[in-house]
């Protein structure tokens, strides 16, 4: 059997077990043998118990291992088999990408008044070097600070200023020479600073 998946969260899951420094014994084990319990791995491999159990139980959930119910008098465990021969991964960094229409840069965005953050411009260009978020106040008060891309850095330099009109996402970009297949890179950082109450968007 041939084990595949191509789901983001499930290959972070699976890479999250295959970076444990006893996984590649624990799965030579598991191909060794039949089937093994939690305690027999456990022993075997010099682990904690509740170490080996995680583990089998994790590769069960992920349906690289079996597990099957056995009793012995009257308290009842499980044994774990080894279902695939070989695992394959295939993650697509495409399905990662900030998914947006084209509707999305009609939405059209200005400052935010009063907004919580300082916009520090880049020497000698007409850019933003990057943004800095404040949260709480007094002793409490945070900051976060956000380096931007060039391109994110010349839409933020000519995003209208809470008093102005709001232009739309794509007027901007066009003021600020930037090319449509920098959307998203441009919608991540929008959708950022909105979340944050520094930019306001209104609908196109």
């Amino acid at each position: 059997m041939i084990w595949s998946t191509s789901d983001p969260e499930t290959v972070a899951q699976l890479g999250s077990f295959l970076a444990r420094e006893y996984a590649r014994p624990f799965l030579a084990l598991l191909a060794t043998y039949q089937d093994v319990s939690a305690s027999e791995a456990a022993s075997r491999l010099g682990l904690h118990i509740r170490t080996a159990q995680d583990f089998l139980e994790g590769l069960a959930v992920l349906g690289i291992a079996g597990k099957t119910e056995v009793h012995e008098g009257k308290r009842p465990y499980f044994r774990y088999t080894l279902l695939a021969e070989s695992l394959m991964l295939t993650l697509d960094l495409t399905s990662l990408r900030v998914p947006h229409s084209g509707d999305a840069l009609d939405a059209r965005v200005r400052e935010r008044l009063h907004a919580r953050a300082d916009f520090v411009a880049a020497r000698g260009d007409s850019l933003i070097g990057n943004v800095t978020l404040w949260s709480g106040n007094g002793r409490e008060r945070k900051q976060h600070r956000i380096s931007l891309t060039d391109p994110q850095g010349r839409f933020l330099f000519h995003l209208p200023f809470p008093d102005a009109e709001p232009l739309t996402i794509a007027e901007i970009m066009c003021k600020a020479g930037l090319d449509r297949d920098l959307a998203p890179e441009i919608l991540d950082i929008v959708t950022v600073l909105a979340e944050h109450e520094v930019v306001e968007v209104l609908p196109g």
